[in-house]
C-alpha cells in the first residue's frame, strides 16, 4: 500500500555532457560531474550553497565517489548519497530527490548521476558462464532455461531471446525492430549531446553486425562516458525564488521491483522486465490522474530495441504483442501520436549508465519548456521517462509544465 505525499517537487534546473565513446575524452567522473551539475544550477539560477542535499548515483566507481564528484562544485558539508540500482540509477536518484522535497526534508535536492565505463559489450555482472553470485542470477537461469547460454554478450543474449520470444509469439519481424534504431539515429542527428548523430536506414541497420540475433550493433545502447543532473525543489523554493516559470512538476512517479510474475512464465520477456514496467505505469497514472492519452513526449529505455517495443505494450501505448506494428505506423515519431525518445534514447544517445535516467528528465525538461531546437515536440506540455535496470528496477516518471 502506498501512502501519499503533500507537498510537490518541481525541476527548475537541468544539466548534461555531451555523451561520449569510452576513453575518447581526457576527463575523470568528477569533471564530468562538475559539468553536469554547474549547467544544472545555472540554469535554475540557483548558487550550489541553497543545495541542502545531494543525491548521486552511478555503477562503476568506489564507494563515495558521489562526494569526491559534488566536492568540485563546493564543499558546504551537505549529507550526499551514494546509489547504485544498476540502470534505473539516474531515476532512483531522481526519486529520492523528489522523496526529500516532496516529505518536507529539503526544499532543494541536487540529484547527479555519471558513468566513466569501459570499452566494449556490458557484462552481466559476474564472469561468464558462472552467474551463482550475480545479482541476476536468476534472471540469467530463466533464459538459460529456455534459451541456453550462447557465446553473445549476457546482456544483449537476454534482449535478444525476449525478442526471439516476440517475434515467435506475436509475429513480430526483424524489419519492425530494425525501425526502432533508424527512428531513434534519426532523432538523435539533432541532439548535439547525443554520442552518436549518424543516421541509418532499416536496411543499413539490418545489415550491421550481429550481436545475437536478431539484435544488430544498431540496435543495441553502446557503452559510454557522461553525466547528468537535475535540481529538485519545493513550491515554496521556487515562488521564494521567482522559479515558477521555469519550474516542471514531478506529477507522478512509482518505482517497481521484480515480483512473481517476472520468472513464474520462464520467459525471457518477464524476465527483463515488461511486468514491472506495467505496474510502474499502472501506480503513475493513478496517482497523477493522467493517462498515456495525456502524455505528448516519451523518453523511455532503448537500451536495446526490443525493449523499447516491450516498453510500449507496458506502458499501454498499444495491445500486447502489437508493438512492432505501432513503431511500424509511424505512431512513435515526429508527426505521430507520441514522440518516443527524441533524443536518440540510449541506442544513439548513449548509455552512461548512472547518468541515464537524468539525462532522459533533462530532455523532458527542455522538451515541456519549448527548449528542445531542431527536435522540439511542438506544443509538449507532458512527458513521461522510464527507466528500468535488470536485478530489477523500473522507475516511470510524467512530468507537467507548471
Amino acid at each position: 500500500m502506498t501512502r501519499e505525499t503533500t507537498g510537490k517537487a518541481y525541476v527548475v534546473g537541468v544539466g548534461m555532457t555531451k555523451f561520449e565513446k569510452p576513453e575518447t575524452r581526457d576527463w575523470q567522473y568528477w569533471d564530468m560531474a562538475e559539468e553536469a551539475g554547474t549547467a544544472a544550477l545555472a540554469d535554475a539560477g540557483v548558487p550550489y550553497a541553497r543545495v541542502e542535499q545531494a543525491v548521486v548515483g552511478y555503477c562503476f566507481q568506489a564507494s563515495t565517489a558521489g562526494q569526491r564528484a559534488v566536492y568540485a562544485l563546493g564543499l558546504s558539508g551537505i549529507p550526499v548519497y551514494n546509489l547504485n540500482n544498476n540502470c534505473a540509477t539516474g531515476s532512483t536518484a531522481l526519486m529520492t530527490a523528489r522523496q526529500f522535497v516532496e516529505g518536507g526534508i529539503a526544499d532543494c535536492v541536487l540529484a547527479l548521476g555519471f558513468e566513466k565505463m569501459s570499452r566494449g559489450s556490458l557484462g552481466g555482472g559476474s564472469g561468464a558462464g558462472d552467474f551463482t553470485t550475480s545479482p541476476v542470477a536468476r534472471h540469467y537461469g530463466i533464459m538459460a532455461a529456455s534459451h541456453g547460454f550462447e557465446a553473445s554478450p549476457p546482456t544483449a543474449q537476454i534482449f535478444g531471446n525476449a525478442a526471439r520470444e516476440h517475434m515467435e509469439r506475436y509475429g513480430t519481424t526483424e524489419v519492425q525492430l530494425a525501425a526502432v534504431g533508424a527512428k531513434n539515429h534519426q532523432h538523435s542527428a539533432n541532439n548535439p549531446h547525443a554520442q552518436f548523430q549518424d543516421v541509418y536506414t532499416v536496411d543499413e541497420i539490418l545489415a550491421a553486425k550481429t550481436v545475437h540475433r536478431p539484435l544488430t550493433k544498431l540496435q543495441c545502447s553502446p557503452t559510454s562516458d557522461g553525466a547528468a543532473a537535475v535540481l529538485v525543489v519545493s513550491e515554496r523554493f521556487a515562488d521564494e525564488h521567482g522559479l515558477r516559470d521555469r519550474a516542471v512538476e514531478i506529477a507522478g512517479q512509482a518505482m517497481t521491483t521484480d515480483t512473481e510474475e517476472s520468472f513464474a512464465s520462464g520467459s525471457c520477456i518477464d524476465a527483463v522486465g515488461r511486468p514491472m514496467s506495467r505496474a510502474a505505469a499502472r501506480q503513475v497514472y493513478e496517482r497523477s490522474g493522467l493517462g498515456i492519452e495525456d502524455v505528448d513526449v516519451i523518453e523511455l529505455h532503448d537500451c536495446f530495441s526490443i525493449n523499447e517495443l516491450l516498453t510500449y505494450e507496458a506502458l499501454g501505448m498499444c495491445e500486447e504483442g502489437a508493438s512492432g506494428k505501432l513503431v511500424e505506423s509511424g505512431a512513435t515519431t515526429y508527426g505521430g501520436r507520441w514522440v518516443v525518445n527524441p533524443s536518440g534514447g540510449l541506442i544513439s544517445k548513449g548509455h552512461p549508465l548512472g547518468a541515464t535516467g537524468l539525462a532522459q528528465t533533462a530532455e523532458l525538461v527542455w522538451q515541456l519548456r519549448g527548449q528542445a531546437g531542431a527536435r522540439q515536440v511542438p506544443g509538449a506540455r507532458v512527458g513521461l521517462a522510464h527507466n528500468i535496470g535488470l536485478g530489477g528496477a523500473a522507475v516511470v516518471t510524467l512530468l507537467r509544465k507548471a
